[in-house]
């Protein structure tokens, strides 16, 4: 889980996410289904946001900060 978090900190940043011991499992499962990928297939999620990083990383960034912000609010 989560084996490609190491690269991601200014994007969670950029997002407005903390991502602390507590929220680390939801967030790789909202990132898991922003890319459509099933989850735990770390190699496919990190394959599959290293492209929507390369595409558009404003448009993922929103995703990922739109998503995060929907659980949060249902929590």
């Amino acid at each position: 889980m989560t084996c490609y978090f190491r690269h991601l900190n200014t994007v969670f940043e950029k997002a407005g996410i903390n991502v602390t011991k507590d929220n680390k499992h939801e967030i790789d499962k909202t990132i898991h289904k922003i890319v459509g990928v099933e989850y735990k297939n770390c190699p496919a999620t990190w394959k599959a946001v290293k492209t929507r990083l390369t595409e558009n990383p404003e448009a993922f960034i929103l995703d990922l900060r739109k998503a995060w912000n929907i659980y949060a609010q249902n929590t």
